[in-house]
């Protein structure tokens, strides 16, 4: 549970929309949002440009921690 009042999701949702993050759809009263691909498209790919290092990095720290454990428990 977010424990916002309904305004202040409101005004988010409304920021997220206009940014194009987010679609709305009005049903009655209601309206239901949902992703956009399209908005989400620019943020994958400059995350995916990262990608990379972090598995570098993660595949690094593996390693540190298989010899820092076969150090305290030799075979």
């Amino acid at each position: 549970m977010l424990r916002i009042t309904q305004p202040q999701a409101s005004k988010h949702l409304a920021v997220l929309k206009q940014v194009g993050l987010v679609t709305v759809r009005a049903d009655g009263q209601q309206r239901w949002y949902a992703l956009s691909n399209q908005g989400l498209k620019p943020i994958h790919d400059w995350i995916k440009s990262y990608e990379h290092f972090w598995n570098e990095s993660f595949d690094r720290l593996a390693d540190y921690l298989d010899e820092l454990q076969h150090k305290e428990n030799p075979e």
